[in-house]
Parts: structure tokens; C-alpha cells; sequence
């Protein structure tokens, strides 16, 4: 039990489903032979949740720091004394301010290494804003913090995974953010991430066009000629099998993404909306190129449901164990890598 994986959970919006799906996530035994989980929120507000979830016998376990986690059960540290005022289904200053609080614990944990990986529930980017958090999400935050010049929001599912060039942009912009080395780190990101995240040895990348119907050989635009398709032959030249760029409809339509492990969209909407369709309620939302790992569910506060007992922890449930999945993969590969290092030295050596 020892040697378990510590993760850290951020409990979002209080006015949102985050602790609902959290405790119904956490109340499933199975759970904690994969891991020991750690939230950071307070008890009080998780009590007000855990009566509209109806689990009474939920209980969480009060430490004051991550070393101190109990195997076995869910733990709790408390982010803040104070009583908070929930009014749910409501996006007010309050929701962001304690998002905020149990976000910046948790991230603290998790770039200190107390902490092994880190799910995050759904904030709302708006609410959230004050003088320290001026970023336009999770993906944007844990990679300030962690150091990082760079991150890939990677989305996946059984049946597909997803990338962005550009993230959370307002759509006027997504065109001048579309550059050769925007595109060429993404997909850098996007095929080391298949092979020490998730073991593909040789993964394929499908990357998409900017433009209807890739441009139409320049006829509806240039980004596919000038920009993606040199990119893509820098990263083929590097040793990375990407292809396209390829019409966003027809690939989807088609289902041209079962022929490939990833796809690079080339914005938020033109890779998330397929993948929602086809992946809604158990899609994970993974942050890439970091060295921390991050998940989240691919859902945001529901704020319609909130209190209503109907949020479904499948998506959350999904993060967690893709969360300890990730983490594990890097730790074999590593330890494979370092065991192999002195033989091919010796090797050297005797050449």
C-alpha cells in the first residue's frame, strides 16, 4: 500500500459538480488499489456535497500535509478556515475564489513532487480571475508553474486523441497563432507523449488543415501550402510520422482518425467538438509536454445540475486512472532506459 501512487485532487467551482463527482468517484473501492488520493478543499464544503450525493458514510481523512496521506481512504487537506457561502448552480466570486485556493495547493504539491499527479475538477475560466491567476485555464496555469515554456492539450478516449496548436483563443486570432514552429512543437509534444505516456512505438499523427478543405490547393487559403505542410515535413524529417494536413469534415466524417494513434487540430473548437461527439462523459483531458502530470474531465461545472444528484463521475473517474496510468508508464520507461544505459556504455567501451 505504501508504494501507491499519491494523487492530488482540485475541487473546482464550489458551486459547480466537482466535489459531487469527486465523492461519488472516490466512495468506488476499487479506487484506491490504484491510488491514494489527496483533496484539497475543506471538509465543511465537501459535507454540504456529500449530503446532496447522499453518501452518509463518506468520510475523508484530515491531514495537514500530503506526507501524511492515509492509504486506503480518501484524505482531505483543508486549503482555508473559513465558512463559505455555497450557492450552487451560481458562478460568483466565491466559486472562483475557492477553485482558486485548492488549485494553486494542489499545484504547489505537485510541482514540489509531494504529490504524484494531479486531476483537476472543472473551474469556470471566468470567475477564477484575480491578480494571481490571469491565465486562460487549467492548461495554461499548471504549466506556468511547473516551469514550462510549452504544453499540448491532448484530449483522449478509447477511441481518439486529440491535440491543439491553439488552445483557449479568441477565434479572430486562431490564423496569426498558426505558425511553422507553433505547429512543429505541438507535434514534437503531441509524438514523444505517445511514446512515453501511453507506449506507441511508432505513432501515426494525423495533423488537420486550418482552412475548408485544407486550403483547396490555395483556393481558400495559403496556411496549408506555407506554413502546416512544411511543418509537417521538418517533423517527418525528424523522425516523426505525421501526415496531412487533411480536411477537418471529411477525416472526421469518414472516420479517418481510426487509421491513426493522434490528431493535431489546429484549434480549440476543430479537434474538441468531433471528439465531444464521440467521446462525452468519458473523454480525459491530459496536459502534455510537461514533467508533472495532469488530468482532467473533459466536462466543465455544470452548473445546471448542480445540487441535483445527476452529474455523472465517468469522465472524472477516467482522469484519475489515466492520471496513475501516465504516471506509471514514465516510471517503467525511465527505469528501462536508466537499466539500459550501462550496457550500452560497457558496449562503448569495449569498441
Amino acid at each position: 500500500m505504501s508504494e501507491l501512487l499519491k494523487v492530488g485532487i482540485s475541487i473546482g467551482d464550489v458551486n459547480g459538480i466537482g466535489l459531487e463527482v469527486i465523492m461519488k468517484t472516490l466512495s468506488e473501492s476499487e479506487v484506491y488499489k490504484y491510488c491514494t488520493p489527496i483533496v484539497y478543499g475543506h471538509t465543511k464544503v465537501a459535507s454540504f456535497h456529500r449530503k446532496i450525493v447522499g453518501i452518509h458514510e463518506f468520510i475523508f481523512q484530515v491531514i495537514q500535509d500530503a506526507h501524511q496521506a492515509h492509504a486506503g481512504k480518501p484524505n482531505m487537506i483543508n486549503c482555508w478556515e473559513e465558512d463559505v457561502k455555497i450557492e450552487l448552480g451560481v458562478s460568483n466570486e466565491i466559486g472562483g475564489k475557492y477553485a482558486f485556493l485548492s488549485l494553486q495547493r494542489a499545484t504547489e504539491d505537485l510541482v514540489s513532487g509531494k504529490i504524484d499527479a494531479l486531476v483537476t475538477a472543472p473551474i469556470n475560466k471566468h470567475n477564477i480571475q484575480n491578480e494571481v491567476f490571469k491565465y486562460a485555464g487549467h492548461t495554461e496555469y499548471v504549466q506556468a508553474m511547473s516551469g514550462a515554456t510549452d504544453s499540448l492539450m491532448l484530449l483522449m478516449s478509447n477511441e481518439l486523441k486529440v491535440g491543439v496548436v491553439t488552445g483557449h483563443i479568441p477565434v479572430k486570432e486562431i490564423a496569426e497563432n498558426i505558425t511553422h514552429d507553433a505547429i512543429l512543437s505541438k507535434l514534437r509534444m503531441m509524438h514523444q507523449s505517445l511514446k512515453s505516456d501511453f507506449w506507441i512505438e511508432k505513432p501515426r499523427i494525423a495533423v488537420l488543415g486550418l482552412n475548408p478543405h485544407a486550403g483547396d490547393s490555395g483556393l481558400l487559403g495559403l496556411e496549408e501550402l506555407e506554413i502546416i505542410i512544411p511543418a509537417i515535413e521538418m517533423a517527418t524529417k525528424e523522425g516523426i510520422f505525421a501526415y496531412g494536413p487533411y480536411p477537418a469534415d471529411g477525416f472526421f466524417g469518414n472516420q479517418g482518425y481510426t487509421k491513426f494513434d493522434a490528431v493535431l487540430a489546429m484549434y480549440h473548437d476543430q479537434g474538441l467538438i468531433p471528439f465531444k461527439s464521440l467521446s462525452f462523459h468519458h473523454g480525459v483531458n491530459f496536459t502534455a509536454g510537461l514533467s508533472v502530470v495532469r488530468t482532467s474531465p473533459d466536462h466543465g461545472t455544470g452548473y445546471d445540475i448542480a445540487g441535483k444528484n445527476m452529474a455523472s463521475p465517468t469522465s472524472f473517474r477516467d482522469a484519475l486512472y489515466e492520471a496513475t496510468h501516465i504516471v506509471k508508464n514514465r516510471r517503467e520507461q525511465k527505469e528501462l532506459v536508466d537499466n539500459t544505459l550501462p550496457f550500452t556504455k560497457m558496449s562503448r567501451d569495449r569498441d
